[in-house]
């Protein structure tokens, strides 16, 4: 993280101050440079087990709010020490509630929305406003605000300075002093919503903010399944322009699966599918779905029945246009050292029938580049004709992923995503009915 330049030490002001001091901050400046003139990005950013771990001592301070690497380690060690299953992802919420917090640190120094990463600082944001709730009992809201100019890269030119707003308290103190936001978006400018935490950990505070004309960025890995894929559906539905992180993660699987049938001779292969296998880390199903979904939506099948619920494994049924059956299962594996980000796939393999154009059964199998090997079961395997493909993994860090996304196509909704988002929640719907 690179540090960005600040016109003056973030200023505490009482809530109603805010506007008229945003307003003559700039037409104060004798610069020629007003600031920048590009879009305004709302973040809740909860940062619940830093702010845990940070508080109880089990991690240096300040808390800031993004995925530094000793905040992972010292959520894996709470995994191990609370013997959570060991495909946990070392974010996921249970992991919060095993952080003993007893005797709290306090005066802890919170920088969450004064850190600044520098892929979304290039992008010259006019302001970021920041809700930073805290796990405080004390019921105060603060509000800070300041300037910022990122630093110019060397031999670049000037950039545009912004201005940054943090709101930072409890929840009942965010919910008391939230209507103070909506005054501070410049109504001229685009404005996103990233939503960077679990989707189901405070639904009436999103709804507040996520308004209809307002670009929104979520992440369907964060959160219980069904909540997570019903907000992305009726936020699809309603037109509004919503990204998912989960989704744009999977575009290292969707590009090498697609690559895998760009040759002309193995185009047949794709109308013979009749069976998927795709293995996750642990049980967050949505990138599977997803997966799935849009797998079943290119090749226009249709979902018939769920076959097999259990906790580690479902089973789910589609015909395709010639009236066969395909069975796509997804399957919950016990990886060692998991992802940060839960339920990442780790293993996809289709089988084709043959047919008079296809000399041989095939298996083509997918496997990520994180060491854990695609299951290889009995069955006939050796007799078929293997491709195999590994699937590069996308180590960009979170920031980066939204800067993409706030850098991308004005921010509407994926057309693949929209069409994927309601087979995933059909098959969800029908694992639940069938549990």
């Amino acid at each position: 993280m690179s540090p960005q330049l600040t016109l003056q030490t973030p200023l505490q002001l009482p809530p109603t101050e805010i506007p008229t001091y945003l307003d003559q901050l700039w037409s104060n400046d004798e610069r020629v440079d007003k600031g920048a003139n590009t879009f305004c990005l709302i973040i809740w950013q909860p940062a619940w087990i830093e702010q845990k771990l940070v508080k109880s001592g089990k991690l240096s301070g300040p808390i800031v709010g993004n995925q530094r690497i000793d905040l992972i380690e010292a959520a894996r060690q709470i995994i191990l020490d609370g013997d959570l299953p060991n495909s946990t992802s070392p974010l996921d919420f249970r992991v919060q509630s095993l952080i003993q917090n007893e005797d709290l640190v306090k005066n802890v120094e919170d920088l969450r929305g004064q850190h600044i990463d520098t892929s979304i600082s290039n992008l010259q944001p006019r302001r970021l406003i920041t809700i930073a709730p805290t796990i405080e009992k004390e019921n105060n809201l603060e509000t800070l605000v300041a300037a910022y100019c990122p630093l110019p890269e060397e031999g670049g030119g000037e950039s545009a300075c912004g201005d940054v707003v943090v709101l930072r308290g409890n929840k009942t103190a965010i919910n008391d002093g939230l209507e103070i936001v909506e005054t501070l978006v410049p109504s001229e400018l685009p404005s996103w919503l990233w939503w960077n935490g679990r989707i189901d950990e405070a639904p009436e505070l999103l709804k507040t903010l996520a308004l209809p004309n307002r670009r929104l960025i979520i992440d369907t890995a964060l959160g219980e399944p069904t909540d997570c894929l019903n907000l992305l559906l009726q936020r699809i539905k309603s037109g509004q322009a919503v990204n998912d992180l989960n989704w744009l993660r999977l575009r290292g699987w969707r590009e090498t699966l697609a690559m895998v049938f760009d040759p002309l001779q193995r185009r047949n292969v794709l109308d013979n599918l009749e069976k998927i296998d795709i293995d996750i880390e642990g049980s967050q199903l949505v990138q599977g779905l997803l997966l799935s979904a849009w797998i079943a939506d290119r090749l226009n099948w249709k979902l018939q029945k769920c076959i097999t619920s259990k906790k580690d494994h479902i089973k789910v049924n589609f015909i395709r246009p010639d009236n066969r059956l395909v069975e796509i299962s997804l399957t919950s594996l016990p990886i060692g050292k998991p992802s940060i980000n839960p339920g990442q796939i780790v293993g996809l393999r289709l089988i084709a029938k043959a047919n008079s154009e296809l000399k041989n059964d095939i298996c083509i199998i997918l496997a990520s580049e994180s060491g854990e090997c695609m299951r290889l079961e009995a069955g006939g395997m050796a007799r078929m004709e293997l491709i195999e493909q590994v699937v590069p993994i996308q180590k960009f860090s979170l920031e980066n992923d939204v800067a993409r996304l706030l850098s991308s196509s004005r921010g509407n909704t994926s057309p693949l995503l929209a069409s994927a988002t309601p087979i995933a929640t059909e098959m969800l719907n029908l694992v639940n009915q069938y549990k």
